[in-house]
């Protein structure tokens, strides 16, 4: 195999593996959510303001993996 196939392999791995716990997590986290607001829905502005900053959080791990991948390719 020659080394450009290789990178886009390389690119293809790290972009679906770090994917993939940002999509759990955020999967998660919306589930948990849902059960606290069917439990309590008077605290729906600070389920809903906690849960919006830790899905901010969970995708920026997934741009994390999403920059990794571009290196990997372009450099």
């Amino acid at each position: 195999m020659d080394p450009q196939s290789l990178r886009w392999i390389a690119a293809a791995f790290a972009m679906g593996f770090g994917s993939l716990g940002p999509a759990i997590g955020i999967g998660m986290l919306a589930g948990k959510a849902m059960e606290a607001l069917g439990r309590n829905p008077e605290a729906r502005g600070a389920i809903q303001a906690n849960m919006i900053l830790a899905i901010a959080f969970a995708e920026a791990i997934g741009i994390y993996a999403l920059v990794v991948a571009l290196v990997i390719k372009f450099v």
